[in-house]
């Protein structure tokens, strides 16, 4: 794992190398190990490593057969034996054993298109083509690693951290107003946007061009359920186990130490399952400690680790420190992200880096596979859509006049809302009234509805069954804007490289793609089908637990010892555009609102984050600006 840098400036300008090593420096926890930097005249690339394959050798930025195409490369290529041996048949010649050299001769032998349809892993790239004069930034299929960048005046800065690119610009930018608007629907900023004006993230699946003076972008490959109703269970339970086991041995690929997240959950046993099988495997649980313990899933996974045989690690997490610290993960984010379990994340890569380097973990299962509960909720609805329409509205109006928290108003209300307005991901903080209420009219009116992010996966060519549509959102929304960027940047802020073999592009085409809808969620439970290939595997009583996440004490914190902790922020960081009294109110408010602590949890995110970034104690100091010419 790395961070990769750099600029290109399309006035043939000259860039001055202290500003790539100004970016390099912002991504030294990313890559510890070694640096390295490429500049001619108007371009320069920069590369920070995390020294995973070949360890003495695999110095980036590489080139080709000549120094005409040069790539910096953050990830992993898990197909790069079989892509270097191809290479070669075909008259290439390499001078290292790393991964990352195979990108430079793709792009020779075929062109971008050679690159991002061969390759599989996880990555974000730049590749330099000095024949054509053109700059390639390139992100991994389903968005594990990050990647932004700014084109401005000609002028084009990327990073693998938003931080580092900030570093290359004359100021710090303002903040996007549509991003706060987005933020603070879903708890964090959909791509393409970021918190900082005019600074974009490139979105999973995509490749950049800058050919002169112009910027391109250009989407290519697309992430499509298309449900096999002739697939049955068992054919089903095969393919799921082929893949998933080729999956989890090409990530294990490594010459430095790896280990694994456990939860309590069947996705990572199911990995660790696999993994212990031909090895060794040590295995890291995450808890609270003090009255908290109750919640916690130590003791399950403690279990579980007890039942496959892994050198286990715990760490319990109390009140206290995740305050504490919370200052500073949130500026390893970067981008502000309200979930609660990314801190728990961050102490759990703090205590496996001591023991390891490399990480395996259970990302992404629950939006291929159809693991979160929510996927059920069309089955339970179902009785709805049978109503007359009079009946359906009279019900409406009816749940509209009950006291909210009532039983049964809530299940109506959604009865009675259709799909692509009652679900727009895993986490809905606001609504688009709601936001009105806290944030200034300069923000509200200068903005388009959050609805605009989902919209295109409700517009789809092809009918989908509604679970589908729904893990079809998540797939492009809340899992690389939430899971996998926590994931992101929890890791990485302790130079630890995590890797997710449920996201692989051949496992998701063979394996999640094709499942109807009974085989991934039915009434009762979830992941119908990977539940059946993960038994004789994972310890029988894992197979059909119900799916636990993160628990993370945070209703109790609110209402108890972090209360002044919290009230200190709302009373002292107000941006002239947000009304922070409003969630001073929502603290006094009872508890039973619905979805009160996770606002409350939104706004405290948020005015950390620009309390870091923007006011008087940021974290980057724009008072000395770095000049791109």
């Amino acid at each position: 794992m790395c961070g990769v840098c750099g600029v290109v400036n399309a006035n043939n300008h000259n860039v001055d190398p202290h500003v790539i090593a100004g970016m390099m420096k912002w991504l030294a926890h990313r890559g510890p190990d070694d640096e390295g930097m490429w500049h001619r005249r108007n371009v320069g690339l920069g590369f920070r490593r995390l020294s995973i394959l070949d360890l003495s050798g695999g110095h980036q930025p590489m080139t080709g057969e000549d120094s005409t195409v040069v790539s910096v490369v953050n990830g992993e290529i898990y197909n790069y034996r079989e892509l270097r041996s191809m290479l070669q048949k075909k008259g290439h010649h390499f001078r290292s054993e790393s991964d990352a050299e195979v990108v430079p001769h793709l792009y020779e032998e075929g062109g971008i298109d050679e690159v991002v349809r061969k390759i599989r892993g996880m990555f974000a790239m730049a590749i330099w083509d000095a024949q054509h004069e053109s700059l390639y930034l390139i992100r991994d299929h389903f968005g594990i690693k990050p990647l932004y960048y700014r084109f401005e005046e000609g002028v084009l800065a990327f990073s693998s951290e938003i931080k580092s690119l900030l570093s290359a610009l004359p100021q710090v930018p303002s903040v996007n107003k549509q991003a706060i608007w987005d933020y603070f629907t879903f708890q964090y900023v959909p791509d393409p946007l970021t918190m900082f004006e005019g600074v974009y993230e490139l979105p999973a699946a995509h490749y950049l061009r800058l050919h002169g003076k112009q910027v391109s972008l250009q989407r290519y490959w697309q992430l499509e359920f298309h449900p096999d109703p002739a697939l049955g269970l068992e054919r089903a339970v095969h393919i799921i186990r082929d893949a998933l086991t080729d999956s989890v041995n090409r990530h294990k690929n490594s010459d430095v130490r790896w280990g694994a997240y456990l939860s309590s959950g069947i996705d990572s046993t199911l990995v660790v399952a696999l993994l212990r099988e031909s090895h060794e495997v040590d295995t890291f649980s995450i808890g609270f400690s003090g009255r908290h313990r109750e919640i916690n899933e130590l003791g399950l996974a403690r279990a579980t680790a007890k039942a496959l045989g892994t050198r286990h690690h715990e760490v319990e997490v109390d009140r206290e420190e995740y305050q504490e610290k919370l200052p500073e993960i949130i500026v390893a984010q970067e981008n502000p992200i309200a979930d609660p379990s990314a801190p728990a994340l961050y102490f759990l890569a703090r205590e496996a880096k001591k023991f390891v380097t490399v990480i395996l973990s259970g990302e992404g299962s629950d939006e291929l596979f159809g693991g979160y509960p929510i996927y059920q909720e069309p089955l339970a609805l179902e009785p709805f859509r049978r109503l007359p329409r009079a009946l359906r509205e009279s019900l409406w109006w009816t749940a509209s006049k009950l006291p909210p928290g009532t039983k049964g108003r809530g299940y109506i209300q959604r009865g009675m809302t259709p799909l692509n307005r009652r679900f727009i991901g895993n986490a809905r903080m606001f609504s688009e009234e709601d936001k009105k209420e806290f944030l200034a009219s300069e923000v509200y009116h200068a903005v388009q509805s959050s609805f605009r992010v989902t919209d295109p996966y409700y517009a789809l060519p092809y009918e989908l069954d509604d679970s589908a549509v729904m893990q079809t959102v998540d797939c492009h929304t809340w899992l690389p804007g939430d899971i996998l960027m926590k994931a992101d940047k929890m890791s990485m802020a302790h130079s630890l490289e995590l890797r997710v073999p449920f996201l692989d592009v051949e496992l998701f085409e063979k394996a999640a793609r094709s499942l109807p809808q009974h085989l991934r969620v039915n009434r009762s439970i979830t992941k119908v089908a990977l539940r059946r290939a993960a038994e004789g595997i994972v310890p029988e009583e894992v197979v059909n637990r119900p799916k636990l996440g993160f628990p993370i004490p945070i209703v109790d914190w609110i209402a108890g010892d972090m209360q002044p902790f919290i009230r200190d922020v709302f009373s002292t960081v107000q941006p002239e555009f947000l009304d922070a009294g409003y969630f001073q109110h929502l603290l006094d408010t009872p508890q039973y609102v619905f979805n009160r602590d996770r606002k409350i949890w939104t706004g405290l995110v948020f005015l950390l984050w620009y309390q870091r970034f923007i006011g008087s104690n940021a974290v980057f100091d724009a008072r000395r600006p770095i000049s791109l010419s």
